[in-house]
């Protein structure tokens, strides 16, 4: 099975010294090294202050540019992982250096496509939906939404590269280490939060561009993030 693992910490107040960056640099490449095998994908994200937030559907998009101050946490990276069950998936996730001092939140994926070439700089479009609104596999809304991404994928074509629908909140567990202790908080999240429910690695030439694609999407928010491209997955 494959899942989406979301990297969430705090937003910088300073920028980190180059030995903080050293070290952090360090410490995900030891992470790669062991689980190597079971890495499908991954990235880290730019900063926040260069996201787009696009609400209100492909009828009538909305288009908010970061920071989002709201935001306890935010999103810094993001990897796929193969595993052959939840407790493999879990296990893999606590190794993150971001559990270390944010969170982790891990979700089985459902029908990953995987991008048919190296994934760089280009963009991770976020699908975001409030838990109650979420969708269950196998139910006719399901296959609606199914058909909806259909024709999405068909405008865009060649600008999709990837991506996958995420399983319900419920099926989602949070990872925190501090202090060498973990700990796991499974979904559903708190009502009025709004979660992922599945994201698109987007190509394209700029974020203007990228911005365009994904207020195609139907999806009730989409957060654009660009992909720092130093993962080397």
């Amino acid at each position: 099975m494959h899942y989406f693992a979301l990297l969430l910490g705090p937003e910088p107040t300073t920028p980190p010294s180059p030995a903080e960056m050293a070290a952090e640099m360090a410490a995900y490449q030891d992470f790669h090294q062991r689980v190597a095998s079971s890495i499908r994908a991954g990235d880290a994200l730019t900063p926040p202050s260069t996201a787009v937030r696009i609400s209100g559907g492909p009828d009538a998009p909305v288009i908010t540019e970061g920071p989002f101050a709201e935001a306890a946490e935010v999103a810094g990276g993001y990897y796929v992982f193969e595993a052959d069950d939840l407790d493999e998936a879990l296990a893999i996730a606590r190794g993150i250096p971001a559990a270390e001092y944010g969170a982790v939140e891990v979700w089985p994926m459902i029908d990953w496509r995987t991008p048919a070439r190296a994934v760089a700089n280009d963009w991770l479009a976020l699908l975001l939906e409030a838990p109650q609104d979420a969708v269950a596999p196998g139910t006719a809304e399901w296959d609606n939404c199914t058909r909806q991404h259909e024709e999405f994928g068909r405008t865009a074509g060649d600008h999709v590269l990837g991506g996958a629908a995420l399983d319900l909140p419920s099926t989602a567990t949070t990872v925190r280490v501090r202090d060498g202790k973990v700990s796991l908080t499974d979904g559903p999240f708190a009502e009025g939060t709004e979660v992922a429910s599945g994201f698109y690695l987007l190509t394209a030439a700029d974020r203007d561009e990228a911005v365009k694609l994904a207020s195609l999407i139907p999806a009730s928010t989409v957060e654009v993030r660009q992909l720092a491209g130093v993962s080397g997955l």
